[in-house]
């Protein structure tokens, strides 16, 4: 008996830094992926904000137009540019997975602070998504880089601290967890479809136009 503990040891020891890098790469790259998407759009917000007739470099036509979705209300919710939201919090994610790649452990209220962040961040995108399609009636190229790296880090996030806490929460949600970690790129890739979709559906007359 004692040897076959023994021999498991190390298994289990191998398998915790896989799963920590993994979660590493997600953080440090999106992270970073979004940040310079929302630097590039907080340049070009302030040089609209300079000169009026300034064409933003991802106004490429009616729909693709970042000009229109910055002279919006929505690109500022807050009373100043959304992109500054990003500026700051992006910068935060890429140094946490920076640390965990190298090797360093992240305390609790860290990862609870953290979780709560892209809770946030994640339904500020939707909202933004739904804004975007049925109010301003038009896209911005550099705004779906960011949603595109926010919903993963959500999800990365959650998974993570629904592991760790699954001990401490109500009996089946250990199971529960562990399936939906089985299916993760099933999941983030029917969200995907589902947005495609709305994108496709919204902006249905002018895509038809283009392969007319």
């Amino acid at each position: 008996m004692s040897d076959i503990g023994v021999a498991d040891r190390p298994v289990i020891a191998e398998a915790r830094p896989a799963a920590g890098r993994g979660l590493a790469v997600w953080l440090l790259a999106g992270g970073l992926i979004g940040f310079v998407a929302a630097l590039v759009l907080a340049v070009e917000k302030y040089a609209l904000l300079a000169d009026p007739d300034y064409v933003p470099t991802c106004s490429l036509n009616p729909v693709l137009s970042c000009g229109s979705i910055m002279a919006s209300p929505q690109a500022e919710a807050f009373g100043f540019p959304n992109p500054l939201l990003g500026v700051a919090g992006f910068p935060v994610v890429a140094a946490a997975g920076a640390a965990l790649f190298a090797g360093g452990r992240l305390a609790e209220w860290f990862w609870a602070a953290l979780q709560a962040g892209v809770a946030a961040a994640v339904v500020f995108v939707h909202w933004l998504i739904f804004a975007s399609l049925y109010r301003i009636e038009a896209l911005c190229p550099y705004c779906m880089v960011v949603w595109a790296v926010t919903i993963p880090l959500f999800t990365a996030v959650t998974l993570r601290n629904l592991t760790a806490w699954a001990p401490r929460l109500p009996a089946g949600v250990g199971a529960v967890v562990t399936a939906i970690r089985a299916r993760h790129s099933v999941l983030l890739t029917v969200w995907f479809l589902l947005i495609a979709a709305a994108i496709t559906q919204r902006f249905w007359l002018y895509w038809s136009t283009l392969v007319a």
